[in-house]
């Protein structure tokens, strides 16, 4: 049975240990909540959590970390946008889903919040200010977002009376302690390779600084109970500032006082060497990890309108963005530098 007061709940956060799951952890833990941070790597950065090593895949394992908690936040996922590793991006983000919706309901947590992705609905052509009557997409194009769609459905179709489900929609998530988006822009662009952007540049995305991510996260654990207007539902969470890709790599390189982009390269030169880039990939054995930002899911995100209401989220989880995208750059770049990595 869940404690009355969010802050004197056990939440477990799966994924701990990586860009999302470690902003999760210390907001949870500054709430004054008992947090369990779960991942399969990774060591603990403060002393008023409890840390345990898992792999959402190994269902005992789930099932004794949830004895006794509250709240779940799964989190943990494989983002990998090339068409390669398809059984391990599977296995984790869809099979470590229904592992956790099994330890869940076994373990008796009656609140899981789970982590989707904005991607759901993606289905390379434009999205203006969709909102989440989009369904989800129809067609392939990696399995990471595949595996998103299905482990969503299979999330939200587990809500019920004795477990309250809701899914978060977030996009370009970016913010201190990044290793993905913002590591791979500055390796390539001290290496000088970040001269040409994608696209035609009227494209516009969304972005979401973590802070705002995980302020979403924190209402939607506090509203879901079996029965409650958020459960059962899914979240698009923004900043609610579309901007161009290459226009927030440009702030990005001028905070970083970097020339900025160039030129651009059309989609109809760009896409074919992303497939090539992926083919050669896959015949090596396929690799995870950073991808540069290009794929050809990649370059068909740059080359298309893909951003989306947040008014559902305003409206049940009282949401609103309090970090912008130009402050979210200075904290970030702030923190590269005080950590000596810009």
């Amino acid at each position: 049975m869940a404690s009355d007061s969010p802050n004197s709940r056990t939440i477990l956060v799966t994924g701990a240990s990586g860009f999302v799951g470690r902003h999760l952890v210390d907001a949870f833990a500054d709430r004054g909540g008992s947090v369990i941070a779960v991942d399969v790597a990774g060591k603990p950065w403060r002393d008023d959590i409890r840390w345990e090593h898992g792999d959402v895949r190994e269902r005992e394992r789930m099932v004794a970390l949830c004895e006794g908690v509250d709240v779940v936040v799964h989190n943990a996922s494989v983002v990998h946008t090339r068409r390669n590793k398809e059984s391990f991006v599977w296995d984790v983000n869809h099979g470590g889903t229904r592992t956790m919706i099994d330890a869940c309901r076994t373990a008796g947590v009656e609140r899981l919040v789970y982590m989707s992705s904005a991607s759901v609905v993606y289905e390379g052509r434009d999205i203006v200010g969709g909102d989440e009557r989009l369904p989800y997409s129809s067609i392939s194009q990696a399995p990471y977002a595949d595996s998103k769609i299905a482990a969503e459905q299979d999330a939200l179709a587990a809500n019920g009376d004795d477990l309250a489900v809701c899914a978060l929609r977030p996009h370009v998530v970016f913010g201190p302690h990044d290793q993905r988006l913002l590591p791979a822009l500055l390796q390539r662009a001290r290496a000088g390779k970040l001269k040409l952007g994608v696209g035609s540049g009227d494209k516009l995305s969304d972005f979401t600084y973590v802070s705002n991510l995980v302020d979403a996260t924190v209402s939607a654990a506090e509203r879901l109970a079996p029965g409650s207007a958020v459960a059962g539902q899914a979240y698009f969470i923004t900043n609610g500032e579309p901007m161009d890709f290459f226009a927030f790599v440009d702030a990005v390189l001028v905070e970083l006082g970097m020339p900025k982009i160039r030129g651009r390269v059309p989609f109809a030169v760009a896409y074919p060497v992303a497939a090539i880039k992926e083919t050669w990939d896959t015949l090596k054995g396929g690799s995870l990890g950073n991808e540069g930002n290009f794929s050809r899911f990649s370059v068909r995100y740059m080359c298309t309108h893909h951003y989306f209401s947040i008014a559902k989220a305003r409206r049940d989880l009282d949401y609103e963005p309090k970090v912008s995208i130009a402050e979210g750059i200075e904290r970030t770049i702030e923190h590269l530098r005080e950590h000596g990595e810009a």
